[in-house]
């Protein structure tokens, strides 16, 4: 239990120190007008309170993976806090600030647009098309996960058939509507919910005498799958998403002054790692092993039936009731911005303006029938595609970061080094995967680190002749 807490702290410290040190090389500065103020049209560029943009931003990113990713991911054992304290601070976190304060320096872009910028136009067409299909992929997951959730909630005459409607209703009006008039006035409420659920499931474990098991690199899991690279895929949004960085440029559209974005982009990771922490421990002691989780998720369809269970047990069927709401208010804050990023990446590639209720249309019911096609095809299938493009996706974001910093003769290396770590998680990931290449480990492994390594020479290549480039202008 001891390793539990000195992760939580360490989460906390790393928002202290390490958040700052990445806002200093970032180099906000107040005095330079944010969208929000600059180009204010009354739907998504909008000036919003700070607490309630962090509490979009937290609802936002912290969707079904802090919650189901960390179950899965405690299949490995301990190990898993390393991973979400680790890529939380160095990886998550940073990679969270810069896709939200590069899209308050350009306009509030959606991130294809901020990529582009430093990554060139074949980077930034190839970002168009693959952010808004992880957007869509990302708007089924969360839609499924909760109606399966509340159809145990509720009679059996309210089935998971019907919650996905009511789900898609709802992500209809989230999606069309004016950012302040409905994701900005249930937000606060949600939060209440997940709050509830984490400090109630937290404190149950640690003071219902279960034991937390300490830190270990050993690997756990019961299947004896590998850690590298399937761990680092499977905890994802606990530890660092692309997804975020889709949502990041919707409160960059509302923020009021660049100081305010290490607390709500950095601080919103940290946050949401913590949420990680709590659910990986939590599903590691309630079953007194991984052997145990491993064998009663398989018995029962997964991490949906852990949380009812886990909650249930530890706060009784009021509690347990509230917080499973708040595990759906998580997916569900998400599934909606994630329809809502898409309308916004297609509208900025078209330069359609989104005052007109027509030209949202336009972009929204297309969206939203591929999403109800999306939610016939199993649920696991969609969800490690997502996971892996999920990354993939991350990893592209943080190069431009490292490029931009490199270009302002910034310490490139706060998002050099996690940008190279993901591009041989990615990589070896998808030679491996079962929806992948099928690859053995023998040539995965050496593939993956390699395509690593030669990014990174190319990257270093690139910032230097494009360095050259500029000073030879001035």
């Amino acid at each position: 239990m001891i390793s539990f807490f000195l992760a939580i702290a360490a989460l906390i410290v790393g928002y202290l120190v390490y958040g700052k040190i990445v806002d200093s090389a970032f180099g906000a500065d107040d005095s330079i007008k944010t969208p929000a103020i600059r180009l204010e049209d009354g739907v998504d560029y909008i000036q919003l309170p700070r607490w309630k943009i962090f509490m979009i931003q937290f609802l936002n990113i912290a969707g079904l993976g802090p919650i189901f990713g960390a179950i899965s991911g405690a299949l490995w054992g301990p190990a898993a806090f390393l991973w979400i304290v680790f890529g939380s601070i160095f990886a998550g976190g940073v990679h969270d600030y810069f896709s939200g304060m590069l899209s308050v320096r350009h306009d509030g872009a959606s991130i294809p647009e901020v990529v582009g910028k430093y990554l060139g136009s074949g980077v930034k067409n190839f970002m168009r098309a693959f952010s808004v299909v992880v957007l869509v992929l990302v708007g089924v997951v969360f839609i499924t996960g909760p109606a399966q959730l509340l159809a145990g909630l509720t009679p059996d005459t309210l089935t998971k058939g019907f919650w996905i409607y009511a789900i898609f209703a709802y992500y209809v009006l989230a999606t069309m509507l004016p950012i302040d008039q409905l994701i900005g006035r249930i937000y606060p409420l949600f939060g209440i919910a997940l709050l509830i659920m984490a400090i109630g499931v937290g404190g149950g474990i640690v003071f219902g005498g279960y034991k937390i098991p300490e830190i270990a690199l050993t690997n756990m899991h019961p299947k004896n799958l590998p850690i590298w690279p399937l761990m680092f895929i499977t905890i994802a949004c606990g530890a660092i998403s692309g997804f975020h960085s889709t949502q990041s440029p919707l409160m960059a559209r509302c923020i009021g002054k660049e100081s305010d974005g290490r607390k709500i982009f950095y601080g919103a990771m940290i946050a949401e790692g913590i949420i990680a922490l709590i659910w990986a421990a939590a599903a590691m002691a309630f079953f007194g092993g991984t052997g145990e989780l491993g064998k009663q998720m398989a018995a029962h369809g997964g991490a949906a039936w852990v949380v009812s269970t886990i909650s249930n047990s530890l706060l009784g069927k009021i509690g347990g009731a509230l917080a499973i709401l708040g595990v759906v208010a998580c997916p569900i804050t998400s599934g909606d911005t994630a329809f809502r990023s898409a309308r916004l990446t297609i509208a900025d590639f078209l330069n359609l303006k989104q005052g007109p209720i027509k030209n949202r249309l336009m972009i929204s019911i297309p969206l939203f029938v591929i999403g109800f096609v999306l939610t016939k095809i199993d649920f696991n299938v969609v969800w490690r595609y997502f996971a892996w493009s999920n990354q993939t996706l991350a990893m592209i974001v943080l190069w431009a970061a490292a490029m931009y910093l490199s270009l302002k003769d910034k310490i490139h290396w706060i998002a050099t080094v996690p940008a190279t770590f993901m591009t041989a998680v990615s990589v070896t990931y998808i030679l491996v995967a079962p929806e992948g290449f099928k690859l053995s480990k023998t040539i995965a492994y050496p593939v993956g680190i390699a395509a690593a390594v030669i990014l990174l020479s190319f990257f270093l290549f690139t910032a230097n002749k494009k360095k050259a480039s500029v000073n030879q202008a001035v």
